[in-house]
């Protein structure tokens, strides 16, 4: 995946992350902000339970979403 599909995937991510925590949108930076953190966090999580591989781009939009969830579960419980 080039830069823009990287961009467009952490779009995409933290909308449905905080879609799934929050029920609205943050915004397009905050989402692109936390898709990306997430994409991240969640390839970390992924490599920790021995999955890892490149399966395109609904795989890595899956593993942000599942990174950008649990950034958003961690923040909510800090600081809510």
């Amino acid at each position: 995946m080039g830069p823009i599909s990287w961009i467009i995937a952490g779009i995409v991510a933290g909308f449905i992350a905080s879609k799934l925590m929050d029920g609205s949108g943050k915004g397009c930076l905050v989402d692109l902000i936390l898709g990306i953190v997430g994409g991240s966090f969640g390839g970390w999580l992924m490599s920790l339970v021995g999955i890892s591989g490149n399966g395109g781009f609904i795989a890595n939009i899956a593993v942000a979403v599942v990174g950008a969830v649990a950034i958003l579960w961690i923040f909510n419980k800090l600081f809510k």
